[in-house]
């Protein structure tokens, strides 16, 4: 049984089981952004609608399904009224899951469900959110003299998922290559490139001397993006109703 197959095979037993429908399914992780290692695992995420009488419950069951995490797969997924909320308060991993490259299974009417995305993504929201994930990792990964050679890459594609940001004011492409041609600086672009060919014949644990040329650009980088996030005027959310709409009309799809 191949990969996808698998995959597959999984997404069917959660719906037999679990008796929800897989609206979307996509790849999420570094095999998404494109850069994995050899032994990276599949880290599948969903979006699920369950039928009418669960959102009418007393007990209702949670909105979220933890279904399976071993070596090789990590699978979970969100309920779409889950989905909903988190796109009104714009969480960009939602928004990466919608923009994923790699799809595993999408229902004939989910892009009709979800409709137009983009007044719902709020500039200051994302760019903390990179910018955040981009200083956790910097600060515990990267400061040794030895350090594990993925860290790079979750701590440049945050800023550079920022610059995107503050240049278009949409949320950042999914692939890490286009981000690098697009928003870093061309001069790094060759050390970050022989870094992308060693990540891919190296496990994840492996550890390499630090790049200074990188951590220089990433001190830089995380000054100038806190400057001028702090800039950004006060979010505004949009009204719920038409989230409202595509909760109703996803409820139908399972009737």
């Amino acid at each position: 049984m191949t990969i996808l197959e698998r995959i597959e095979a999984e997404l069917e037993a959660i719906e037999t089981q679990e008796n929800l429908t897989i609206l979307l399914a996509v790849e999420s992780g570094s095999r998404a952004w494109g850069f994995p290692s050899p032994d990276s695992d599949y880290d599948v995420r969903f979006i699920y609608v369950r039928p009418r009488e669960h959102y009418l419950r007393l007990d209702a069951l949670r909105d979220v399904c933890e279904w399976r995490l071993d070596e090789t797969l990590d699978i979970n997924g969100w309920d779409f009224d889950k989905t909903l909320r988190l796109l009104h308060s714009s969480n960009p991993t939602l928004f990466e899951w919608l923009s994923s490259p790699i799809v595993y299974r999408k229902h004939l009417d989910f892009d009709e469900l979800m409709g137009d995305i983009t007044p719902y993504f709020l500039s200051k929201s994302g760019l903390y959110h990179y910018l955040h994930m981009a200083e956790g990792n910097y600060r515990e990964y990267l400061k040794a003299d030895m350090v594990k050679l993925k860290k790079y890459f979750y701590v440049l594609r945050p800023i550079l998922a920022c610059r995107h940001i503050l240049e278009c004011g949409t949320p950042p492409p999914m692939p890490f290559r286009e981000l690098v041609e697009a928003q870093l600086e061309p001069s790094l672009i060759p050390e970050v490139e022989a870094l992308l060919r060693m990540k891919e014949q190296s496990s994840e644990f492996d550890l390499a001397p630090r790049r200074q040329a990188l951590n220089d650009y990433i001190e830089s980088s995380l000054t100038h993006l806190r400057t001028e996030a702090d800039k950004l005027p006060p979010i505004r959310k949009q009204p719920w109703d038409g989230l409202n709409e595509r909760f109703l009309r996803a409820v139908e799809t399972r009737e």
